[in-house]
């Protein structure tokens, strides 16, 4: 049989089962065992043994776990119901005010935890409720919470990075630091979309009365600061700066995050039994999930690699009559297209390990082209009809919020990512400013 039959076949097989809803990870496995059985043979086997133990035995997946109870750690602290009421006070009294404050807590929520579904359930429970109350427009409140929420897989401490990096042989560290800007430029997109919008539509995003905001005073505001925004920007830098000046390596600093995290509940006594338990438990689902999913993927690039498929998928694309920024926008639009229909992480197993090798022949950097395909990625939480951050908040919603809101107030901020794409492929130098000066 052809090596282009065998990939056809491969990976029509492995979307079928992914359709009839089988976890990704077995998914994997599973196409893998069945290929690589009937062209290999039973000595298949012995080679995903081999595959098992070089995935585990990698060093940097040891900071998944950390990074998960950190951001387990803060979420059940309080101290993003503390973040939110400094956010309301400091921008409510702006057009669109609680929409940005939204944002902005978002995303510094979002840096301390790195958990898409921990910051739209918990920015959204406390969110929504005040901007329902302010006659907010309810897609800009769907919106707002959804894509400041889908930030946490960009900004760092990104678990998203830390399967991303491996698979791709390239620096985690740098990763971790380049990320950082593209992730507040997005963000700051977003607070520039929500300032246009309502400054043309005032209904949309109305303003806090300001005898509302008058009680609390300038010592107040910078007290909020000081006990409410500070704490939780001190852990990001610290587990960053860590990286970024050399001083310890991401899995290192991951321990450093965690450790911060538990002082910090501590010392605002929101650190109980019940809530290390759950964090806990929480830690190991997750790293399980993905250390699963991980496997299944080493298994499916082994024998699709040793069929000779990984060639085929690059012949084709590098066969592409486009040029090099053309085959460049082609695999953006296969990993836009796979977000609306399979998570984050499989599409990273399943893409990864056969564009990185086409992007480096085309002549991308490839810290660069992996930052661009997570930027790309944050489109997977927010395009229908498979978008975890929709799901979410659906989840939270009040009754009057319907599925249809949420839809249509996704759509701009697809549309802002995009174009941040497009900005961040003109102005590369926004994306590699601090790998470049990265130490580690």
């Amino acid at each position: 049989m052809s090596a282009g039959l065998l990939t056809f076949l491969m990976l029509a097989v492995l979307i079928l089962i992914i359709l009839l809803d089988f976890p990704i990870g077995l998914a994997l496995a599973g196409t893998a065992m069945i290929f690589g059985t009937i062209f290999v043979g039973p000595q298949i086997t012995s080679s995903f043994m081999l595959r098992m133990h070089v995935t585990f035995a990698d060093y940097i997946l040891i900071a998944i776990p950390l990074f998960i109870f950190m951001g387990v750690i803060v979420e059940k602290s309080g101290l993003a119901t503390k973040l939110y009421d400094a956010m309301f006070i400091i921008f409510g009294g702006l057009r669109g005010g609680l929409a940005i404050a939204t944002v902005v807590a978002c995303t510094i929520f979002a840096a301390a935890t790195g958990v898409v579904g921990a910051t739209v359930v918990t920015m959204g429970m406390m969110s929504l409720p005040s901007m329902m109350k302010y006659k907010y427009d309810k897609s800009l409140c769907a919106g707002s919470i959804c894509a400041g929420g889908a930030l946490g897989i960009l900004i760092p401490p990104s678990i998203m990075i830390l399967v991303y990096a491996p698979t791709a042989n390239v620096s985690v560290g740098a990763m971790l630091i380049g990320a950082f800007i593209p992730g507040f430029f997005l963000a700051s997109m977003y607070i520039l979309y929500i300032l246009i919008r309502c400054f043309i539509i005032p209904k949309d995003g109305p303003a806090i009365e300001k005898e509302l905001l008058s009680q609390y005073s300038a010592w107040d505001r910078i007290k909020l600061i000081f006990t409410s925004v500070l704490p939780v920007a001190g852990l990001i830098l610290a587990v960053l700066g860590s990286i970024f000046f050399g001083l310890a390596s991401p899995t290192e600093a991951a321990s450093l995050g965690a450790f911060f995290a538990v002082f910090l509940a501590l010392a605002y006594r929101g650190l109980t039994w019940k809530g290390v338990r759950e964090a806990c438990i929480n830690t190991v689902t997750t790293t399980s999930m993905v250390l699963l999913v991980m496997v299944g993927a080493a298994f499916f690039t082994s024998v699709f690699m040793r069929l000779g498929c990984g060639a085929v998928v690059e012949n084709v694309i590098l066969g592409l009559p486009f040029g090099k920024w053309g085959i460049l926008a082609v695999m953006w639009f296969i990993i836009f297209i796979m977000g609306a229909f399979i998570d984050w992480i499989g599409i990273v197993m399943i893409v990864v390990p056969l564009f990185s090798p086409i992007a480096v022949k085309l002549g991308f950097d490839p810290i660069w082209f992996a930052i661009m395909n997570i930027v790309v990625m944050q489109t997977s939480f927010l395009t229908p009809p498979f978008a975890y951050s929709i799901f979410y908040l659906k989840g939270i919603a009040p009754p009057e919020m319907n599925l249809m809101h949420i839809y249509k107030g996704v759509i701009p901020f697809i549309i802002i990512i995009l174009i941040t794409v497009v900005l961040l492929t003109v102005f590369p130098q926004i994306v590699m400013w601090a790998p470049s000066h990265f130490v580690g």
